[in-house]
């Protein structure tokens, strides 16, 4: 018998109490501003359409101060034209307006109430620019997560102090870019223990250089990013000592580029190692192979990553990796543009992928929205990983002529039917999926502790939304933290891989990446269905050991420490044998 090290607190697994009036048939509602998460994204637009004002902005969900529950942050904008001040835009902020980007405290543990508390300058957050995304891992390896933030301009790496507080640590780490960043993802490419970091570059534009383009309509309009330059993808490699070492030459990274949007690391060909995939707007998307000696391989072409079904590139912006379809290896989904649809590469081993979207149906339903943030989560429990896409233009939508902020879509929800097959049920989700905003990231983790997967999704010049999930729950689940021996102590690249009695296998991974501009919860949460019975639950660690244990409940989290449980063959004898 092999027990896991230990369970989480009751406390940390209490529900939140659905609004009186509510039934099971209001899948997600908007909690943000019940629940004192008010924020409003402001783009300093002044009528010059700068192209960063439409592409941000992002956000995350951490337990910064390891409490038990998530706590999230926000990213800003401020005014770009020189000489304008915040009440001259075309959209100035509303009274009680506070700049910069924000950090909110959950208070859900150990109040037992879920309620966010603006604590931006008592963790010492407090700093201008102009926000884009941020990265969550914890880099120095002292259990607690850190934060890079980037902008159109510096990147920031935090420090977290472990008393509450953050330390701006960019120049002794020698990770800043004063380029135009996006998406970041903190990794062990080097399975040495200590996490290194990839930064996206999205495009030369500058300010000072800003280019005058126009909607076929003859109206001014925002620019694509063909009309500019696009700027190199950087990879810093952790030395262990608290610096990074710029490798993006020696690693291989250097050799292709493009317009780089979305970002997600994991091992896309089964061989225990970390790859690297960018979403690029406009351009081909790139694969990065990890060689196992400290270098990549961009393969985006020879394993059908690069271009859709008819070698087309598209306007890749957010990004999900997941086995969608049960086969024991991760699928790629990636948003574009309207009149493109969402693009969904289906793993068929060994990091060989078919554009598979018309076959699954997501294609044509995703045709007329303009994707972002995204991510295969199991929203109804069920054992099947569904789809949720943030949606929102970044050019003028002709139908909105006259509309103040002509670029509102509506998010999409998508069910996972079982059979290879999905259904897009947005009409079913509740109100919040009535609305037309201008979405961006998606964040994703259970924000209540109630044991299904809740979404925080940022609108550029609109509010942030909650979405609590109401139907999840519902089912029998279990939640599962790595806790690794040394090193990488998340666990970040690890795959989880749970057996049911009934003869079900689910593969997850631990990551905080992907989506578009978000960082996630690394906690795997598994949807049992209605027949949750486990056999096990496997680990296959990221420096290639495996270990596995049985005799587990349902309904709890389950925190798994390296060298707990029954080992078993290792990554590197398992992936050899296929």
């Amino acid at each position: 018998m092999n027990l896991p090290l230990k369970l989480a607190p009751l406390a940390l697994i209490s529900s939140l109490v659905p609004a009186q009036g509510l039934g099971s048939d209001v899948w997600f509602r908007d909690a943000a501003a019940e629940t004192g998460l008010v924020f409003h994204h402001f783009t300093g637009a002044t009528g010059q359409f700068y192209m960063p004002e439409i592409m941000g902005a992002g956000g995350a969900v951490l337990d910064y101060d390891r409490d038990g529950d998530l706590d999230v942050y926000l990213l800003q904008g401020q005014v770009l034209q020189a000489g304008k001040r915040v009440g001259e835009t075309l959209f100035p902020p509303a009274p009680g307006f506070r700049p910069g980007h924000r950090l909110f405290r959950n208070e859900l543990v150990p109040g037992g109430r879920l309620r966010f508390t603006d604590v931006t300058e008592k963790a010492g957050l407090v700093r201008d620019g102009y926000g884009m995304g941020a990265a969550v891992g914890d880099y120095d390896n002292d259990g607690d997560p850190d934060l890079y933030v980037t902008h159109f301009g510096p990147n920031v790496l935090y420090r977290n102090n472990s008393d509450g507080t953050f330390t701006d640590v960019t120049a002794a780490a020698g990770v800043d870019d004063p380029r135009w960043s996006t998406s970041s993802s903190f990794l062990d490419y080097d399975r040495d223990g200590d996490l290194d970091l990839f930064v996206a570059n999205y495009v030369d534009f500058t300010v000072k250089g800003n280019k005058r383009c126009l909607a076929p309509t003859g109206e001014v309009d925002y620019c694509t990013p063909a009309i500019y330059s696009p700027a190199p993808d950087r990879l810093f490699r952790n030395e262990g000592n608290g610096r990074f070492t710029d490798v993006t030459e020696t690693a291989g990274i250097a050799v292709a580029d493009g317009p780089g949007l979305g970002v997600c690391c994991t091992d896309f060909n089964g061989d225990g190692w970390i790859d690297i995939y960018v979403a690029n707007d406009g351009t081909a998307n790139l694969l990065w192979i990890n060689r196992r000696d400290g270098t990549f391989e961009e393969s985006g072409l020879l394993s059908g990553t690069a271009y859709n079904e008819h070698g087309s590139a598209e306007a890749g912006m957010g990004l999900a990796a997941g086995d969608f379809d049960g086969d024991g290896d991760e699928d790629i989904l990636v948003t574009n543009l309207t009149q493109e649809g969402s693009t969904l590469y289906q793993n068929e081993g060994d990091g060989d992928f078919s554009d598979a979207s018309r076959k699954v149906g997501l294609k044509e339903p995703s045709f007329g929205s303009t994707g972002f943030g995204v991510n295969w989560f199991d929203y109804d429990n069920d054992g099947n990983l569904d789809l949720f896409a943030a949606n929102g233009a970044v050019t003028l939508l002709p139908l909105q002529r006259g509309s103040p902020y002509p670029f509102s879509q509506r998010n999409q929800l998508f069910r996972n039917e079982g059979n290879g097959r999905f259904r897009e049920v947005t009409e079913l989700a509740g109100k919040a999926f009535d609305l037309m905003e201008v979405s961006r990231a998606a964040a994703f983790g259970d924000l209540d502790n109630d044991g299904d997967t809740d979404i925080v999704v940022t609108n550029n010049n609109g509010p942030v939304r909650l979405l609590l999930n109401n139907l999840g729950s519902q089912r029998q689940w279990l939640r599962v933290q790595l806790e690794a021996e040394k090193g990488n102590r998340e666990g970040i690249g690890a795959k989880v891989i749970l057996r049911q009695k009934s003869g079900k296998t689910l593969l997850r991974c631990v990551r905080r990446d992907g989506s578009y501009l978000a960082a996630s919860d690394p906690r795997l949460l598994f949807g049992l269905g209605d027949d949750g019975q486990i056999e096990s639950v496997e680990v296959l660690w990221p420096g290639g050991l495996s270990e596995k244990w049985t005799e587990i409940g349902r309904d709890r989290e389950l925190i798994l420490k390296q060298g707990t449980g029954t080992s078993t063959e290792s990554h590197t004898q398992r992936t050899s044998s296929r």
